[in-house]
């Protein structure tokens, strides 16, 4: 091999241009080797025990529950590690006041974990969970969203990506789904709540006709079955057998499964990690750095919200009863002036008295003492 041959091997290969169009290239290498992050939480109150009596037997946890499910998904030689997080015992209970609390307080603990992580000298090995979206499911009742879904939907909405999702939507006729829709966007419009709002323009016009009717279907009304059954017509499909047909999963006719699935994995999956890393955990360190200094630990919260609440309840009522001792204090000091001045009157009158019986028996005395009387 001669050297003018070698020197053809190692030369570059030169293309038009200065090469800064290769830069997205090297970028999908580098996404492609690392893979992605994807956290997903799910929350709601999804089933109602069937039977009372088995229900006042149960002995309730004392808190909701934090479930973590990890897995790792391959797809043409992308990996995704996936993290789902579930709420087990939110909304199980009579009275579900403060229900929130240990679902608010995990979303808080991930981003303070990686902000504590991000303040360290080596940031190698960041473990990062903080939770990109969170499917909140509402019961199928065909009216409108409950004061507890008002309630935590407030909370979760200004901390993390919020998906409203209609469960068991085929317990609904299309009329009563499509009213139930309705009620729950105009609740959301009045109680200003935070729902995630994915980009809708786009240089495609199909793209941007999709992101367009993907989020008129919000909030998603959802079939879920992991069963295969047999169409009348002989598909297999996922669904549910009834008398009257099959409800199926993948079908946009029945329910909006397919529409969910392409929004948090095929079309907006990135938009929902972008939006996480720049809106909801930039919120937080903001808030953080501007209430504490640098490496300072966040203020502890208080433990159980209950506790608070009946310390704020024993402080008014005890401030009640000082309010109403001040008073009847007051009125009995009032009595005492008015009989103090009683008093002093009457004793001023009957030193008038004693003055003038004074006055009247010197005037006796003297005129009976008098000369022209003594001469009588």
């Amino acid at each position: 091999m001669t050297v003018s041959s070698i020197d053809h091997l190692t030369e570059p290969v030169l293309t038009p241009g200065t090469g800064i169009a290769n830069l997205p290239n090297q970028r999908h290498k580098i996404v492609a080797k690392n893979g992605a992050n994807f956290t997903l939480m799910v929350c709601g109150k999804l089933s109602e025990p069937k039977n009372l009596n088995k229900r006042r037997l149960k002995v309730p946890s004392k808190t909701v529950q934090i479930q973590i499910t990890r897995a790792e998904l391959e797809e043409k030689m992308f990996k995704v590690k996936l993290t789902v997080i579930d709420t087990p015992g939110f909304g199980d209970y009579v009275n579900n006041r403060h229900g929130w609390i240990p679902i608010v307080d995990f979303l808080d603990d991930q981003h303070e974990n990686y902000m504590r992580q991000e303040q360290q000298p080596c940031r190698k090995g960041v473990v990062d969970m903080r939770v990109h979206v969170c499917l909140y499911f509402v019961k199928p009742t065909g009216h409108t969203l409950s004061p507890l879904d008002v309630e935590v939907m407030k909370r979760l909405g200004s901390r993390v990506n919020l998906i409203p999702v209609i469960a068991k939507a085929d317990t609904l006729t299309p009329s009563d789904l499509a009213k139930f829709k309705q009620n729950i966007r105009e609740v959301i419009a009045a109680q200003n709540i935070q729902c995630y709002s994915s980009p809708i323009e786009s240089d495609d016009e199909a793209t941007t006709k999709r992101n367009v009717n993907i989020m008129a279907a919000m909030p998603f009304a959802i079939i879920g079955s992991t069963q295969d059954v047999i169409t009348r017509d002989g598909r297999k499909v996922k669904g549910r057998e009834y008398s009257w047909g099959v409800a199926e999963v993948e079908n946009d006719d029945h329910c909006d499964f397919k529409k969910l699935r392409s929004l948090l994995i095929r079309t907006h999956m990135l938009d929902l990690i972008t939006t996480t890393e720049e809106n909801h955990y930039e919120n937080y360190r903001q808030l953080q750095m501007e209430t504490r200094k640098f490496g300072d630990p966040r203020a502890e919260k208080d433990e159980n919200a209950k506790f608070a609440e009946e310390e704020e309840r024993l402080r008014k009522s005890f401030t009640e009863k000082v309010r109403k001792e001040e008073a009847r204090f007051r009125q009995w000091e009032q009595q005492l002036i008015s009989e103090r001045d009683r008093l002093h009157k009457e004793l001023e009158t009957k030193s008038e008295q004693i003055k003038e019986l004074q006055f009247d028996i010197e005037s006796y005395y003297g005129q009976r003492d008098s000369p022209r009387n003594i001469r009588k």
